[in-house]
């Protein structure tokens, strides 16, 4: 939490809120669920009536907001907590910085293109995304080659095929083919959960949603995911608010101080804090 702490200073002071950050389990100590269990939990928590009144925050004005890994756990706890009777519609908006929702395709237009970063490779992804779920290193291998979709995972596609959701210049000469099912033996049944994948939640999951901003980078292996969650997220009705960055990479958002201070973190940190300005 450390190295996000002068973010969410710098969050609370520019919107005058409470900012609460999630010191959540990580892995490779703690496996899949610890992390997203922790961050629900701590929602759950905080937006009771009485932890809401205690520090004087507007219970209308509650949102979910992360980056990175972080941004998978915002929008899963957001789905979740927007499905359950006791909570809906107590979350007002979430704010989802390059976001990566899904693993069952790690060939996409965004993965090939920047294989090599900048900042985040291919192979880095894979491998950190792999030891959150199991220390099986099999796992990392069929990952790495796109073969590790169980056959029964077939039907879930249709939720990740980029060629149904990718606008036309980001398709380029990409040409979609479906990764090879039923050779990694044996299967992970955690590769076809929801908690793991908040993409290939069905249409009926997504439609009841909050107020969404979603931020891409052009040069991310993980800009797809985020632009075809806002793409499905417009269809269902939800309101969306995609602001791409053309020249953005990710992690940006983590050099908005010396000595690792860019133009662009400034950027995309000015652009999200004055999203909620308007938005919360």
């Amino acid at each position: 939490m450390s190295s996000y702490d002068v973010m969410n200073r710098w969050t609370a002071n520019k919107l005058n809120a409470v900012v609460v950050g999630v010191d959540y389990r990580l892995a490779p100590q703690y496996l899949f669920p610890a992390s997203l269990e922790d961050v629900v939990f701590v929602v759950k928590f905080f937006i009771q009536d009485k932890i809401l009144a205690k520090y004087e925050v507007d219970p209308t004005r509650i949102c979910l907001t992360g980056d990175s890994s972080g941004a998978v756990l915002a929008t899963k706890a957001t789905q979740l907590l927007q499905n359950d009777p006791e909570f809906k519609d107590k979350i007002k908006a979430q704010v989802l910085i390059y976001p990566g929702l899904q693993v069952l395709d790690t060939l996409m237009p965004s993965h090939k293109e920047n294989e090599h970063g900048p900042v985040l490779t291919r192979y880095m992804a894979i491998k950190l995304g792999c030891l959150y779920l199991t220390k099986d290193e099999a796992l990392q291998k069929a990952v790495l080659k796109n073969q590790h979709m169980p056959e029964e995972s077939r039907h879930l596609f249709k939720f990740v095929n980029w060629s149904n959701f990718l606008p036309e210049k980001l398709k380029k000469n990409h040409i979609y083919t479906e990764p090879i099912l039923g050779k990694l033996k044996p299967s992970y049944p955690v590769l076809v959960d929801a908690r793991v994948s908040p993409l290939i939640v069905d249409d009926s999951q997504l439609q009841n949603l909050p107020l969404t901003y979603i931020l891409t980078c052009q040069y991310d292996i993980l800009r797809d995911d985020g632009i075809i969650y806002a793409t499905r997220l417009r269809n269902v009705g939800v309101q969306v608010t995609h602001e791409h960055i053309e020249n953005g990479y990710h992690g940006a958002l983590s050099f908005t101080e010396a000595p690792f201070y860019l133009k662009l973190g400034c950027r995309i940190r000015d652009k999200y804090i004055s999203w909620l300005e308007e938005n919360l």
